[in-house]
């Protein structure tokens, strides 16, 4: 999913399970229709660095498809900071947009208010198939065993960005590889003046996208095998501490980032503020902030020790954006041609170019553009060390409630109040406290 986002996904606490009563496929009629053949409305989250960029990019797109279509879309950018709400909303309502992206974590908790329209083997065949897909992008659809609830749009993954001079000038000739690489090397840049790493530690998605990757290090998962919440476990109390710790004890991650949740790491970053970020597909971000693509490195997200891979070596969570389309759409035939068109190989290497994602589909994956250094660094974690987080239909409380659990314990350092193995697990339990009973 995409990191643009606010920290404000507010009440995520809603209640999906009173999302899925109310909405009983998508509306009180359930099920599309044809009857508006002519328009759709199409809600796409904030993927550039501003809406006005998003706008710019993707306006010539829905023009060029109302050409071949005879379809008009209505274009409305929602920011990450709103989106998740509004859908909510909408399924409860039954009034939403016809097509909308939705983050591809929250694929299956969306899926459990029955409101989006299921892609079974008839409605891919409609898109062209399948097997059009990468395996990693399929992953983050859906619950397993049950028809996605959403196609591939975008990919991402996480990386390591590096400044160069400033590591030059604190003497470091390649990027860290391992967490105890990445504490040295930050004391060597403080000694220099700058700050070694930053984080946005008010943003509940990226708290929850980073302390899901240390728990994968620590072999730990926050949900069971059958779906509980199991938030207080060794491994994940662990992983947690060791990401706060960045702040509180090996004090790479500046105090003042406990604050930030409207991408201002990444601001610093190209500003030549920080010597290092843990971003998603940042260099678009980069480039918009007046950032030359010669200033930085790329480099794998480190790992506990060793080389990034499967089980304890995940580096990253298969980050992405999904298109949906709503089941009670008065243009089903027109939305499907919509997904069609978004998802085409020239449409693919269009938009991913844009926004420096990587292209879910495998044609357009395959094409020369998508073959720089930068990208080959994305594609690798995407293929090997990367994992789905929970496609588990409590997944988007499980981001409010640990994302928050962790955004206080960031707080708490600022404050400059201890965090000790307790007062981690205790703030775990809190967050475990608040999700749905099973």
């Amino acid at each position: 999913m995409r990191s643009i986002r606010a920290a404000a996904v507010g009440a995520v606490t809603m209640s999906l399970a009173l999302a899925a009563s109310a909405c009983g496929g998508g509306s009180s009629t359930g099920g599309g229709s044809n009857d508006s053949p002519k328009t759709l409305t199409y809600w796409a989250s904030n993927q550039g660095a501003s809406i006005a960029v998003d706008k710019k990019v993707l306006q010539p797109e829905l023009d060029k498809f109302e050409k071949q279509s005879g379809i008009k879309v209505k274009l409305e950018v929602v920011p990450w900071s709103d989106l998740l709400n509004r859908i909510l909303t909408a399924t409860t309502s039954g009034q939403g947009p016809d097509v909308l992206n939705i983050g591809n974590t929250w694929s299956a908790s969306l899926q459990a208010t029955g409101a989006l329209l299921p892609w079974d083997a008839k409605n891919f065949t409609r898109i062209g198939g399948r097997d059009r897909f990468v395996d990693s992008a399929l992953g983050s659809t859906g619950a397993e065993g049950k028809d996605p609830a959403a196609v591939p749009l975008y990919s991402m993954a996480y990386a390591l960005y590096y400044n160069k001079e400033i590591f030059a000038d604190a003497g470091i000739t390649k990027p860290p590889a391992t967490w105890d690489e990445l504490i040295a090397d930050g004391k060597k840049i403080k000694a220099k003046g700058k700050s070694p790493l930053g984080a946005e530690g008010s943003n509940l998605s990226e708290n929850i996208h980073h302390v899901f990757v240390f728990a994968k290090q620590h072999g730990a998962d926050f949900f069971t095998a059958d779906g509980k919440a199991d938030f207080t476990n060794d491994g994940v109390v662990t992983a947690v501490k060791q990401y706060v710790d960045l702040m509180a004890k090996d004090k790479v991650i500046p105090t003042g980032d406990a604050e930030y949740a409207q991408n201002q790491s990444v601001s610093d970053f190209a500003k030549g503020k920080q010597a290092m970020l843990l971003w998603q597909s940042a260099a678009a971000n980069l480039k918009s902030q007046g950032m030359s693509d010669s200033s930085y490195g790329i480099a794998p997200v480190p790992v506990q020790s060793g080389t990034p891979g499967t089980g304890t070596q995940v580096n990253s969570m298969v980050a992405g954006i999904n298109l949906a389309v709503f089941k009670n759409t008065d243009n089903l035939d027109g939305a499907t041609k919509f997904v069609t068109f978004m998802t085409s190989d020239a449409e693919q290497k269009i938009l991913n170019t844009a926004y420096s994602s990587i292209p879910p589909v495998r044609a357009a994956q395959q094409d020369p553009t998508f073959n720089s250094a930068s990208n080959s660094v994305l594609k690798n974690a995407l293929a090997t060390s990367a994992a789905a987080l929970p496609q588990v239909a409590d997944e988007s409380q499980f981001e409010t409630t640990v994302g928050t659990a962790v955004k206080d314990l960031f707080a708490d350092v600022a404050a400059g109040r201890a965090v000790t193995t307790d007062s981690v697990k205790a703030k775990l339990l809190k967050a475990q406290q608040q999700m749905p009973a099973k």
